[in-house]
């Protein structure tokens, strides 16, 4: 024999009907089938008493239409207007809402009865559309079956008699056998109601008192997920959960079951089904008393939505053996529900978690009860905060486990998610924490994808700047792009991009193919918007990619590390200001969990800042920098022979692209003084921009002038001076190089003559060069050598940065 109950959703209209109806069919075997009503039903009762409660006879007009819906459906199915047994329901329906009307006052009685006619007209349109098919069906009335007391609305089941009332009604079963959920009657006859849940209640004492071997619950998903599908995209059906796991998944907001309606089942150990009515080949998730040793640490990851915390606190609570008991009472009083509570072991305060619903009802029990105290100051004002929700980490196999909660925490703190309260049971099978309902939506994601590892971690940019580095980056984000995701389960968004001039966001990521017309779309681009509107989404692991060289987009870093946003910037003005700022962005780096990456400000795509890294958190310590940090200068060096004018190299390179816009920002310096004061810091010193002495290789004229074409000018008429420059060095057989040096606690930089036999004399090109003198790299410095310049090799280390932060938990 098997129990199946068919929840509201499953039996929502027609086609749905005779998709129940064909699977039931399907049972070989006696079977015991449980009806909640029609989807959407209920409710509509509900507004019906409510409204004749209150004189409104526009009550009529909705009921109406209710026995409209129950006997076009009833015609569908069945072919045939409907019998005697139907219109006697429907008048009964009438007379209760006519005398709730006529003395305007609403009973719990009076509504438990108007609440049964849901289940009652589901159940006997199905069994007569079982009939018309010429199947061996029986109706049972639930209410000559399940025996309460009067508690209405929630009645209490007398277990004796209505196991014998069961056992009675076994003796007459047919095939098929068609119980109503939801519904009882107390000895008296009295129709009472069994609350939420009520229709899972009664197929497992169903279940239960008929010893059967198989309870499926049919609904309209899969069964358990991993997570909610709605908020987790990445959720995936879980196969078994334990008695233990459902119930605490359910408890925190696992809607497919109701924990107190499985109870019957649960002490017989009969094993639980939910299955898909729409989808009735899969499989489902097996609810039993045995759970998998061998598989995922965490089975699901729940949450509550809506939760206020009110926290007591005083020194009167020391000690106090009943502070407790009264706590609870005067919640229990007003009939409020404790979700979760959380005490410190000083006793000191003590907090708990209820339905936001109930905030203010709980909080006016609470100052009632605790009035004089509070009046004394032996207790500080009850504390009420709202706007909160409750994740859970549910799995039996989390028991005697080092490191779970940890791992919640650290994940949830890398993506700037405050931790209000936090609790575990003594079974580990839940780890509890309260949070700011506006990063419910993150913290799920992000746990999901932290303790599910074959779930793909989604990573989420926002990207200001699309000029030719910005470019060169999308191109290769959209060439790695399947890359990642299969071999690194790393699925990379560009969810906000912007230039000087405009702005675009989508939530699910801007198409790769075709960002520059969603660009040409987009709003105009302001800060302040662009911002606004980034942490608005508050989105898990997102990167801020700064690709500009402005100073008011790197001024805003402080802002975006707070919000747990990490940085990736090729931008030098924020790592290059002072020393005091560069510290600040570090430390908020350390508390916020977020990462400030700039790889590209020193030799473009070159690892040196992040080899640098290693050999500082190794243990070994820098003594002293000698680098080539200008690919610029390098090339300008290499192409100048005298026998053209170094006027005519500069134009060259401009051309070719390898200066900035402005060739004047390369050759005057500033940006190899800059580049060392970098490594300087990152070597653990601390050092400002005017500490480093600058020897300029250009004449003083050449350093003061009014336009680019006012710049070329005087270096055409200073061609005597590089030419000179040129030849000093041919006569030592050497090349000039602009060079950078840290040494003697002491930078800078300046133009000299390199013979053969240094790592610099052969550099080609936009070579850069950095050596290293360390206590483990005395005598033969660490060396990186490589290109140093480029759109492409400074995205590729834009790239570089943004995979660090994206496996930095992998």
């Amino acid at each position: 024999m098997n129990v199946l109950k068919f929840g509201g959703t499953s039996i929502g209209n027609e086609d749905s009907i005779r998709k129940a109806a064909d699977i039931i069919a399907k049972s070989t075997e006696c079977t015991v089938v449980v009806f909640s009503a029609i989807s959407g039903v209920t409710n509509q009762l509900v507004k019906i008493a409510e409204m004749a409660s209150q004189g409104d006879t526009a009550y009529i007009k909705l009921l109406d239409k209710v026995l409209v819906q129950h006997q076009n459906l009833y015609n569908d199915l069945v072919q045939k207007a409907p019998d005697a047994s139907f219109f006697e329901i429907a008048e009964e329906f009438k007379k209760v809402c006519n005398g709730v009307e006529l003395i305007k006052e609403l009973t719990p009685r009076s509504l438990d009865y108007i609440l049964s006619v849901g289940e009652r007209f589901s159940s006997l349109i199905i069994y007569e559309f079982f009939k018309a098919n010429k199947e061996d069906v029986s109706l049972f009335d639930s209410r000559s079956i399940f025996v309460t007391d009067d508690s209405f609305g929630s009645a209490n089941i007398n277990f004796k008699e209505t196991n014998h009332h069961i056992k009675q009604a076994s003796a007459s079963f047919t095939r098929i056998n068609i119980f109503p959920g939801f519904i009882a009657a107390t000895k008296n006859k009295v129709t009472t109601t069994l609350g939420r849940g009520g229709s899972d209640y009664t197929a497992a004492i169903l279940a239960s008192c008929l010893k059967v071997k198989q309870f499926e619950i049919w609904t309209d998903v899969d069964g358990l997920m991993t997570a909610d599908p709605r908020i987790v995209k990445n959720a995936h059906h879980i196969d078994h959960v334990s008695y233990e796991e459902a119930l605490e998944l359910s408890h925190f907001g696992a809607k497919v079951i109701y924990p107190p309606s499985i109870q019957p089942a649960l002490e017989k150990k009969i094993p639980i089904t939910i299955k898909n009515t729409f989808n009735p080949d899969h499989k489902g998730t097996l609810i039993s008393t045995e759970w998998d040793h061998d598989k995922q640490l965490i089975r699901g990851i729940s949450s509550i939505k809506s939760i206020s915390l009110i926290t007591l606190s005083g020194s009167s609570m020391l000690g106090v053996p009943k502070f407790s008991y009264r706590l609870f009472r005067s919640l229990s009083l007003v009939e409020i529900n404790i979700i979760l509570i959380i005490q410190s072991s000083s006793e000191h305060s003590i907090s708990v978690a209820i339905d936001t619903k109930d905030g203010s009802k709980a909080l006016k029990a609470l100052k009632r009860e605790f009035h004089e105290l509070i009046e004394s100051k032996k207790l500080n004002p009850i504390e009420i905060e709202d706007e909160l929700s409750i994740i859970a980490l549910v799995g039996s196999n989390m028991r005697n486990q080092v490191g779970v909660s940890g791992q919640m925490f650290n994940v949830l703190g890398k993506n700037g998610v405050s931790i209000k309260a936090i609790a575990q049971g003594s079974s580990e099978r839940n780890i509890s924490a309260v949070i700011m309902r506006k990063d419910l939506d993150k913290a799920l994601n992000v746990l999901h994808e932290d303790f599910f590892q074959s779930v793909t971690k989604r990573i989420n940019l926002f990207i200001i700047g699309t000029g030719n580095v910005g470019k060169a980056f999308i191109e290769q984000l959209v060439q790695q792009f399947l890359f990642l995701k299969k071999h690194y389960q790393l699925n990379v968004k560009i969810i906000g991009l912007a230039n000087s001039r405009l702005m675009h966001f989508a939530k699910d990521g801007t198409p790769l193919s075709n960002w520059e017309s969603a660009l040409s779309k987009g709003k105009p681009f302001t800060k302040k918007a662009f911002l606004e509107h980034m942490y608005a989404m508050n989105l898990r692991n997102s990167i801020f990619i700064d690709i500009t060289a402005a100073e008011d987009i790197a001024s805003t870093y402080p802002e975006i590390l707070k919000k747990s946003i990490s940085v990736v910037t090729p931008n030098k003005i924020a790592a290059t200001g002072p020393q005091e700022n560069y510290q600040e962005l570090k430390n908020l780096s350390k508390k916020y969990g977020s990462k400030f990456l700039f790889e590209t400000n020193v030799c473009a795509g070159l690892p040196v800042i992040s080899t640098l890294n290693d050999l500082i958190r190794s243990g070994d310590q820098v003594h002293q920098i000698d680098a080539v940090l200008s690919g610029t200068l390098v090339f300008l060096f290499n192409e100048y022979n005298g026998s053209i004018k170094f006027v005519d190299v500069i134009k060259k390179a401009k051309e070719l692209g390898y200066t900035e816009p402005d060739p004047r920002l390369d050759l005057f310096g500033a940006d190899v003084k800059r580049k060392i004061l970098i490594l300087i810091r990152e070597s653990g010193y601390t050092c400002n921009y005017e500490d480093i002495e600058l020897h300029s290789f250009l004449p003083e004229s050449c350093l003061h002038s009014n336009s680019l074409e006012d710049f070329y000018q005087k270096v055409e008429k200073e061609e005597a001076h590089f030419k000179s420059l040129y030849q000093e060095a041919q006569k030592k057989s050497a090349r000039l190089k602009v060079v950078a040096t840290y040494k003697n606690d002491k930078g800078s930089v300046k133009l000299e003559p390199i013979d053969s036999s240094h790592p610099f004399y052969n550099l080609e090109g936009k070579d850069n060069i950095v050596l290293f003198y360390t206590n483990r790299y005395k005598e033969q410095p660490m060396v990186i050598k490589g290109a140093g310049a480029g759109a492409e090799v400074t995205a590729s280390g834009i790239f570089a940065d943004v995979l660090r932060i994206a496996q930095s938990d992998i």
